[in-house]
């Protein structure tokens, strides 16, 4: 697979996750982004034993687009620290079926069900929900689906995906979360830009990626 490299320096290296990859090794045994990267890093700079590679944040599987990694343990420090912090800026694009507000904020409590990996909207005094906060701008229309921006204010388990379909507004393809989709769809959900302060310099990293021209995101491209 050749990698297509959005940024990268000494401390970090930002890619495009394709669809359907994992972000890390799980039971599927199916070659994951953490592990290609590092062959990357191995073979181009001829490193001998183990790459350091630190996991900064996830994608869900089938989702794709920018991911942002850390090359030393200092970066990875750093940039841990600033999504803790909420410093750490993602931006989406997805389409979803339905139309909503041209835009808000969607706040709600999730719980995950780590038996299915599935969460859902909840009370707040639910045992083990967290709040999870989004906002999100429609920027295209069509008969049936909308365009919108999502840009995520926490990092909760499928969030986006969650919130969206609480709204009668599920994102297209998705097999978890919208009773209409099909087998074989592909989910029209893309990590399009990721907002960063740089670990060691004093200067903010802007990485951005764009979703494949075919159905649905061809619906808004003209």
């Amino acid at each position: 697979m050749k990698l297509d490299i959005l940024y990268e320096d000494n401390h970090v290296i930002a890619v495009t996750k394709p669809n359907n990859i994992p972000v890390q090794a799980d039971n599927s045994n199916d070659k994951d982004m953490l592990t290609i990267v590092k062959e990357y890093i191995k073979e181009k700079y001829h490193k001998p034993g183990n790459v350091f590679l630190g996991l900064v944040h996830r994608l869900d599987r089938p989702v794709g687009g920018a991911i942002v990694f850390a090359k030393t343990s200092k970066a990875a420090s750093r940039l841990s620290n600033e999504i803790r912090k909420n410093t750490f800026e993602r931006s989406y694009v997805t389409v979803v079926e339905g139309h909503l507000k041209s835009n808000g904020t969607l706040k709600d409590y999730l719980v995950k069900n780590r038996k299915t990996n599935t969460s859902f909207v909840a009370s707040k005094g639910a045992k083990d929900a967290k709040h999870a906060v989004l906002e999100y701008k429609t920027i295209g229309l069509d008969e049936a689906l909308s365009l919108l921006e999502v840009k995520l204010h926490t990092g909760r388990s499928h969030q986006i995906r969650v919130q969206l379909s609480n709204q009668n507004a599920p994102i297209f393809g998705d097999q978890r979360y919208n009773k209409n989709s099909k087998v074989g769809e592909q989910i029209a959900l893309w990590s399009s830009e990721i907002k960063f302060k740089h670990p060691t310099k004093d200067e903010v990293i802007t990485v951005t990626s764009t979703p494949p021209n075919r159905y649905p995101w061809n619906r808004f491209t003209n």
